[in-house]
């Protein structure tokens, strides 16, 4: 029999708002990983535990659901005015691919404190006890996002009692700041906001029919659709779609139809290796319901219903960049989200999802005719889990 020893990296193991992924300096990586290619997708992999026929991440760090199957690479920034680089990987859980397409807003707030942890922050910027300034590259979109971290005795501050649905515990809030957070993209809108140059359009979907969709690249490239036009409330929990396959064919469809009408994909099968982008998110007007946490939900206090799927499932709360994506969309009157709030102008959404609700800022405006988004803010927390080293056979990548 052969035999290849494993190898041990230092790795660090954070939860950053309701998403966790394997962290790692560039630096601590094998030469070969150090650069994009196959031999830091199959390490990845592999730390995670992918690609998994049994969808359960036993033979690694994974845990087996979008939220949990990610990593990060952080190193010190390549760009001026910036700290660090933050580099996202998405890791399928049972096929044979990493998604670099797009970003984790949740994990953004981790980075922030990791590069804290990791003393990536010039020392005397710092505080002993106060809030700190963490600017960040997000290297998969070419972004800036600001993390205001708090730090008390020079350390960073992991404990406190923000509570934030869909984590279990309380613990120190982290303000987010997305900066010019309309993706670049390439494409048929050039980078527009709106990529198609409509707030909602009549998009056609295989097998389903035609749909009303607002398409954004706020945050993240997402589709939004009526939750009524597919046949749900907007108050559904995870076992009413994810226990449903008919229901996950349709939402993958309507997936698909948005990517090639945005410009993302060119022919319908490059979908499948562009899991990541863009998201799908049914939204309706306010409803009361009862979250995953048996915590009751009152239409009177929030504005809309939101649903999100990620990676083929839906989310068990909601993505940081697509709650970018709700909020710049619901401040532009029009949209389907907009209308789903009740219309108007606002510059700030509490939407309800399945663990509960969150609050958004967004702050946008018309610039030659095209609406921008200068800014969207929110509030999420991290803490590191577990440090140490991370272990892959040597042969893995």
């Amino acid at each position: 029999m052969s035999h290849t020893p494993q190898i041990k990296i230092p790795a660090t193991y954070m939860r950053g708002g309701t998403s966790k992924g394997v962290f790692f300096r560039l630096q601590d990586l094998p030469a070969s990983a150090q650069q994009p290619g196959t031999a830091r997708d199959r390490l990845l992999q592999r730390v995670i535990g992918s690609p998994d026929p049994y969808a359960k991440h036993t033979d690694g760090m994974g845990g087996a659901t979008s939220s949990t199957s990610k990593c990060v690479i952080i190193s010190p920034s390549s760009k001026p005015g910036h700290d660090i680089d933050y580099l996202y990987g998405q890791v399928s859980i049972d096929t044979d691919f990493v998604d670099w397409s797009g970003n984790c807003g949740n994990l953004s707030t981790a980075a922030g404190a990791f590069a804290l942890h990791a003393g990536y922050v010039d020392a005397a910027r710092v505080p002993q006890s106060g809030i700190c300034e963490v600017r960040i590259w997000q290297a998969n979109i070419n972004k800036t996002i600001i993390a205001h971290v708090p730090v008390t005795d020079g350390l960073v501050q992991e404990t406190g009692d923000f509570e934030l649905d869909g984590v279990t515990f309380p613990a120190a809030e982290i303000v987010l700041e997305f900066i010019d957070p309309a993706d670049e993209g390439d494409g048929e809108g050039g980078g527009a906001m709106f990529p198609t140059g409509n707030l909602v359009d009549a998009l056609d979907v295989p097998g389903v029919g035609t749909l009303q969709a607002t398409m954004i690249t706020a945050g993240i490239p997402t589709v939004f659709v009526n939750a009524a036009d597919v046949g749900y409330s907007g108050a559904e929990l995870q076992p009413a779609i994810n226990e449903d396959k008919a229901a996950l064919v349709k939402l993958e469809a309507i997936r698909v139809a948005g990517a090639l009408r945005m410009g993302l994909i060119k022919a319908p099968e490059e979908a499948i290796k562009r899991q990541h982008t863009p998201k799908v998110v049914f939204v309706a007007p306010p409803q009361d319901y009862v979250s995953s946490g048996n915590k009751q939900i009152h239409a009177a206090d929030i504005d809309l219903n939101a649903r999100a799927m990620s990676m083929g499932k839906l989310h068990h709360a909601m993505m940081g960049t697509a709650s970018v994506a709700i909020a710049t969309a619901a401040a532009v009157p029009g949209t389907l989200v907009n209308l789903a709030a009740g219309g108007g102008q606002r510059d700030a959404v509490r939407f309800g999802h399945p663990s509960g609700t969150l609050r958004v800022g967004a702050a946008v405006s018309q610039v030659d005719g095209q609406w921008t988004v200068t800014k969207a803010v929110m509030s999420r927390s991290a803490r590191i889990l577990m440090e140490g080293w991370v272990r892959v056979p040597g042969d893995a990548f």
